[in-house]
């Protein structure tokens, strides 16, 4: 299976246009969001952005109706009460609520959570380490991968608010080891890179995110990774016939 994986959004509902205009080429069967919808520079007063976002990603989930959703630490944020840059507290009450809509408006609540996998690919916000496995239980470092990532989607707040978890985890870290790398590969937001890159199984998407200044800090692409083989391709979504691609 071909998976279209949209990184970080960030209030820029665009993202979920391009993502549209990907599955409709065929070029991917479903699609992964890894979410950090609300939040951006400098935009905590503009509570109609932070409304369109939701708006635009309960559109595409129902049009798009087997897509799968990982939470961000943004989007947790506001739920869990666990303040951080980008919070905006006038925006509080209509991310919580946009945020239940859209988790309302999926066929399954399953689909929306901390982790997924397809297959041989995991997805995550941010990555998960063999470290953070470890944490939850050590027994899990041998444990059926489905049971592994049941306990990350079930673990505690306070075991996912922290720098070890596929909320928060800088997978770039080399000190950080992905979980099973031999076997699985993961496809993560939450790391802002200039372009699509892998290290160590990890394949970073979060190209979107801006500097202080709107400054987009990436290429414009997104990635559509094979489900069982691993590989996948960088598809350029500048260009309305998605012609420039590299295959890896």
């Amino acid at each position: 299976m071909k998976v279209l994986v949209i990184p970080d959004v960030h209030l820029k509902t665009w993202i979920f246009d391009k993502a549209e205009n990907v599955l409709k080429s065929g070029k991917a069967d479903r699609a992964v969001c890894l979410m950090d919808m609300p939040d951006d520079w400098d935009m905590e007063f503009q509570i109609d952005r932070y409304r369109a976002i939701y708006d635009r990603a309960i559109a595409f989930a129902k049009d798009y109706p087997d897509t799968l959703w990982c939470y961000g630490n943004h989007d947790l944020s506001y739920p869990w009460g666990r303040l951080e840059s980008g919070y905006s507290p006038y925006a509080e009450r209509t991310v919580m609520e946009k945020l239940e809509e859209l988790e309302k408006s999926l066929k399954n609540s399953s689909q929306i959570n901390i982790m997924h996998r397809i297959g041989r690919v995991l997805f995550s916000h941010a990555g998960l380490s063999t470290e953070f496995v470890k944490s939850l239980n050590k027994k899990l470092l041998d444990g059926n991968i489905d049971e592994v990532l049941h306990s990350v989607n079930t673990a505690s707040q306070d075991k996912l608010w922290n720098d070890e978890s596929p909320l928060w985890l800088r997978a770039l870290d080399v000190r950080r080891r992905a979980f099973r790398g031999e076997k699985y590969k993961q496809v993560v937001g939450h790391t802002p890179v200039e372009k699509i890159m892998e290290q160590e199984g990890i394949i970073f998407t979060d190209v979107f995110s801006t500097d202080r200044e709107g400054t987009q800090i990436g290429e414009s692409a997104m990635v559509v990774i094979d489900s069982e083989t691993g590989e996948y391709e960088v598809v350029e979504v500048k260009e309305k016939d998605f012609k420039d691609q590299m295959l890896f």
